[in-house]
Formats: C-alpha cells, sequence, structure tokens
C-alpha cells in the first residue's frame, strides 16, 4: 500500500474504534475501476465475483469479516468495505440477485460483460479457457465509509 492508502486506513481505523494492526487489503476492479469504486461509493454496487482458480497460492482467498479499501484507477482510496458473504460458486449457477448487486443492471447485462472479462482473464493467464463451470468466488460487501 503506498502512503496515502495507510493513511486512509489508519484514519479509519482511528474513526471506527479499531486496532491501528487490523488486516486490510486495499484493491481496484479489474474492469472500468473508476465507474465500478464509484458505483461502490454510492452503495449501488454490493458485491464482485471472481475467478477461483486464478488465485495464485501466495494469494488469500476472501473471507467474511475481511476489511477491504476499494482503489480507484491511479490506486487512490475511495471507500471501505467488509466482506459479509463470500461462497464460491459455478458460473453458469451464480444467481440473478448477485448479479444484480454488482450493479450492472440486468442479468442479461452481467452476463455479456463477464463473459467477456472472464475470457479475456483466463486467456491472460497462460492461455486457459473459460468455461460455463468454472468455480467463481462471489462476495457480498458493506460499504463502511
Amino acid at each position: 500500500m503506498n502512503e496515502e492508502t495507510i493513511k486512509y486506513w489508519q484514519d479509519f481505523c482511528q474513526k471506527h474504534q479499531l486496532p491501528q494492526n487490523t488486516p486490510v487489503t486495499a484493491w481496484s476492479f479489474g474492469a472500468t475501476s473508476d465507474k465500478l469504486a464509484n458505483l461502490v461509493k454510492q452503495g449501488l454496487k454490493t458485491a464482485t465475483t471472481s475467478a477461483y482458480e486464478l488465485y495464485t497460492k501466495d494469494e488469500p482467498l476472501p473471507q467474511v469479516g475481511d476489511w477491504n479499501i476499494i482503489l480507484d484507477q491511479a490506486a487512490r482510496p475511495v471507500c471501505v468495505v467488509q466482506d459479509k458473504v463470500v461462497e464460491i460458486i459455478p458460473y453458469e449457477q451464480i444467481s440473478a440477485e448477485h448479479a444484480y448487486h454488482e450493479g450492472d443492471g440486468s442479468y442479461q447485462n452481467w452476463r455479456r460483460i463477464h463473459d467477456e472479462y472472464f475470457t479475456k482473464e483466463y486467456q491472460e493467464e497462460g492461455n486457459k479457457e473459460f468455461y460455463p463451470q468454472a468455480p467463481m468466488v462471489c462476495e457480498v460487501f458493506e460499504k463502511i465509509d
């Protein structure tokens, strides 16, 4: 984390009476990060989906209770969220409700966006092929600040 993000987290911890050493992860959304970060800040995006198979052995899977700083495209902090639900679900079984909470509009729009995104992500990870049964990490989070 850069100095700005560290200060942002320290201020957040002080404001919310959390220990300064509370673990946190800072990240931005893979596609259209500024738009999606803004949707989270507005409370319109309360979920996200990532490909389970593309996590590395050094990258821990999200857990319920995890703190996350959402960053914009320039790696500046936008807001803090906390994971409330984390499930691993086959891509083709992700519900319309989860898709709605991702802030992409209709389920059909969510599928179009995510089909394209995961096809590209899998190709960039060693020419892997995305498939409908691919396990996905589905997170539901709450914007705290």
